[in-house]
C-alpha cells in the first residue's frame, strides 16, 4: 500500500510541475487572447502586406473560403508548413478559396537563441525577404506592431489556421495537418475542411490542436531584455595562439559548424563587422555551431584586444595569434589564404570551406550559409 501511495503521489507531482512548466512555455499574461470559437465570425482587419500594399478582411469579399493562417519567419515548425501553405494556396485558388497569412509576432519579443533555425526575424522588412525568398503566393500581413488583429482572432502557436465560409463564420481552427514531417502525414485537416466546404458539407473535424512556436506577445520584451542582460555578464577570454593552432582551428575537428573570423582592432572594418558577429553567435550556439575570432593585433596589445571583445561582449573563443609576422598567420590559414581583414571562414566539421569573404560579410548572405548547413526544421 505504501509502494502505491508513494507511486500516486509522484504522478501527482509530475503533472503539477509539467502543468507549471506548460503555463510558462505558453508565456501566461493578460495579453493571452481567447481563440475564436466555431461559429464566430472572422474580425475584421487592415495590416501592411509584404507587397506594399494594406489588406482589410472587405478585400477577399468575393471569395466562397477564407482562410487565414497565423505564421512567422522565424519558427521552425513555420517553416516546415511554409511549402504546404503554398500548395494550398494553390491548389484551390480558382475554386473560390482565398489564402492570407499574418505574422502575429513582435520582434522586440524574440530572444536571439529563439532565431537558430532561421536566418531571419519577424520584422515586415524580413517579412519581405522571406516572401521574395520563398515565392510566397498568398498575402503576407504584418501584425506586430499593435498585435491587435492577433488578440482578436486568438492564435496559440505557429502556425494556426483559421478558415471561414462564405458568411465569414469560423469552420475549422487548428493545425494544418498531424505531423511536422511531410512524409509522416496521415490526416489532411485543413485541406479536409476546405474540401468540405466546398462540398456544402459539415466539416468533419472542426477543431484540431495547433502545435508550434509561442506567439511572440509584446508582453515578452521583457524576457529578451533579460537574456541581453544575461549574456552582457559573460566571461569573455582571450587565448594566445601559434601557427599549429591556426592550423587545427582550421581543421575543424569537432563536430561543429564553425564560423572563423580574422580581425584586428585597428581594421576599421573588422569594428564595424563584430557587432553582427556576437548576435550570429548568439543566434546559433544553441546547435553545432561556433564562433572563433583570431586577432591579427601585436601579442603586445593584448590587454587592448581583450578590451574590445569585453565591450563587444564577445563571450565566444578567442585567440590572439602570438607572431609579429603576419605571413605566419596568412601562411597558417591555408593554400587559399587571404590578403586582408577582415577575413571571414565557414567550415564544416572535417575541414571543408563552404564559406569565405574578404572584406565585410553580407549578415543576411552569412546567415543563410549556416542555417542551410544546420537546417531549418527539427529533425
Amino acid at each position: 500500500m505504501r509502494c502505491k501511495t508513494s507511486k500516486f503521489l509522484s504522478v501527482i507531482l509530475v503533472g503539477l510541475l509539467w502543468t507549471s512548466c506548460w503555463g510558462q512555455s505558453r508565456g501566461k499574461s493578460a495579453e493571452e487572447p481567447k481563440t475564436l470559437e466555431i461559429g464566430e465570425h472572422a474580425p475584421d482587419f487592415s495590416l501592411p502586406g509584404v507587397d506594399g500594399r494594406n489588406y482589410k478582411l472587405a478585400d477577399f469579399a468575393q471569395a466562397d473560403i477564407l482562410v487565414v493562417v497565423f505564421t512567422c519567419n522565424h519558427c521552425p515548425t513555420a517553416q516546415a508548413y511554409e511549402d504546404r501553405i503554398k500548395k494550398l494556396a494553390a491548389d484551390y485558388k480558382n475554386k473560390g478559396v482565398v489564402l492570407v497569412a499574418i505574422s502575429p509576432n513582435d520582434p522586440q519579443a524574440l530572444r536571439l537563441d529563439e532565431l537558430g533555425y532561421t536566418d531571419l526575424s519577424d520584422s515586415l522588412e524580413e517579412m519581405k525577404i522571406r516572401a521574395r525568398d520563398k515565392g510566397f503566393n498568398f498575402p503576407y500581413l504584418y501584425d506586430g506592431d499593435k498585435q491587435q488583429v492577433s488578440l482578436a482572432y486568438g492564435p496559440v502557436a505557429t502556425p494556426h489556421v483559421f478558415i471561414f465560409d462564405k458568411e465569414r463564420k469560423l469552420r475549422y481552427v487548428g493545425r494544418v495537418d498531424d505531423s511536422e514531417k511531410p512524409d509522416k502525414v496521415k490526416s489532411h485537416d485543413a485541406r479536409n475542411a476546405i474540401e468540405a466546404l466546398l462540398a456544402g458539407k459539415k466539416v468533419p473535424v472542426e477543431k484540431t490542436r495547433a502545435f508550434g512556436c509561442s506567439i511572440k506577445w509584446s508582453s515578452k520584451r521583457d524576457s529578451a531584455k533579460e537574456a541581453q542582460e544575461r549574456w552582457a555578464k559573460e566571461s569573455i577570454l582571450l587565448e594566445m595562439t601559434d601557427a599549429d593552432g591556426i592550423g587545427k582551428i582550421i581543421k575543424n575537428d569537432s563536430q561543429k559548424l564553425r564560423l572563423v573570423s580574422i580581425w584586428a582592432t585597428w581594421c576599421g572594418a573588422c569594428v564595424v563587422e563584430f557587432p553582427e558577429l556576437v548576435t550570429i553567435h548568439r543566434m546559433y550556439r544553441g546547435r553545432d555551431f561556433e564562433l572563433i575570432t583570431i586577432s591579427a593585433d601585436s601579442p603586445q596589445r593584448k590587454d587592448t584586444v581583450l578590451s574590445f571583445l569585453k565591450k563587444q561582449q564577445a563571450s565566444c573563443r578567442n585567440y590572439l595569434f602570438n607572431s609579429e609576422d603576419k605571413y605566419q598567420l596568412v601562411e597558417a590559414v591555408g593554400k587559399e589564404s587571404f590578403a586582408g581583414i577582415p577575413y571571414t571562414l565557414l567550415i564544416r566539421p572535417g575541414g571543408e570551406i563552404i564559406y569565405r569573404h574578404l572584406g565585410i560579410a553580407d549578415p543576411l548572405e552569412l546567415r543563410k550559409a549556416i542555417v542551410q548547413y544546420l537546417g531549418r526544421t527539427y529533425k
